[in-house]
């Protein structure tokens, strides 16, 4: 059955087909009326002129009948409108919900010494020290260089303590190297390199890392804990350097914990490329 708009007519088909052995048989049987009921095709004998020459009333105005074939325009209906959530910006999930965030606390580091003061040189314990400090971590959108974007869900930058003091340490996750183009060798290198340090996972809050590549042999070493050095080894009694030094933090360092609305708990547990140096700090902040 087809309606057709702005017409108030009704048209009806019904084809019946029978007898696929015997042949086709089809009856078309169509009928047309203004109050949308099927009648029975008027007799011959009936005069259409009186009913031409009788003046229409104004209800009857529009035509009585269009024929079937006739092209009839069909309107889309027009889209909803949006609702007010459907405006409204998204709020950020997942770990672009990180991107931005500074978190502030404090830091307990203990750091193992060790020297090769032993009488067959080989490397012994020497001290052990231990120190509270401010610490501050900043997270934010995974760093882009020439070659691509970190890996990471997110850039880490951690720093315990002034870079001057002794214990400070620094992370980070990665860094796009503009100082050189040339590496301690001399080597050739994009003055625009993206230099990634850590390989980072997030999940629900949960964080844990380990630094795969501390990036010594391009001379961009940003994992670094300071501490001072000795004026002249395995001599103690001499004094020791002014100000620190800073030794590359090694390749296995691992950073684990909670990252998590608005509160940071980090426990960070490696050592130095050189060997003299163990450390461990546990890190707790808020966001801020």
């Amino acid at each position: 059955m087809t309606f057709l708009s702005g017409t108030g007519v009704r048209c009806a088909r019904t084809v019946v087909a029978a007898g696929v052995c015997a042949g086709l048989l089809g009856v078309l049987l169509t009928g047309c009326s203004a109050d949308g009921s099927s009648d029975a095709a008027e007799p011959q004998g009936s005069s259409a002129s009186a009913a031409d020459s009788t003046p229409p009333s104004p209800a009857t105005t529009e035509p009585t009948s269009v024929p079937t074939d006739s092209p009839v325009a069909v309107t889309a209906a027009p889209p909803p409108a949006p609702s007010t959530a459907d405006t409204l910006p998204s709020e950020p999930t997942g770990t672009s919900a990180l991107w931005g965030q500074r978190y502030s606390g404090t830091a307990q580091v203990t750091v193992d010494v060790y020297d090769y003061c032993s009488a067959d040189g080989s490397r012994r314990f020497a001290d052990t020290k231990t120190y509270s400090m401010n610490a501050t971590l900043d997270l934010d959108r995974p760093r882009t260089g020439e070659d691509g974007t970190e890996s990471n869900p997110f850039s880490l930058q951690l720093a315990v303590g002034q870079p001057s003091e002794a214990g400070a340490m620094s992370f980070w996750s990665s860094a796009v190297s503009t100082v050189s183009s040339q590496d301690l060798a001399g080597n050739p290198r994009d003055p625009n390199l993206l230099l990634t340090y850590w390989e980072l996972a997030w999940d629900d809050g949960d964080l844990s890392g380990r630094l795969t590549d501390p990036h010594t042999e391009q001379a961009v070493a940003l994992n670094l804990l300071n501490w001072p050095s000795l004026l002249v080894p395995c001599r103690s009694d001499l004094g020791e350097l002014p100000g620190g030094y800073p030794h590359a933090v090694a390749e296995g360092t691992t950073l684990d914990g909670d990252i998590e609305g608005g509160n940071a708990n980090l426990t960070a547990q490696g050592s130095t490329g050189d060997g003299q140096l163990e450390f461990r700090f546990d890190f707790v902040g808020a966001s801020t």
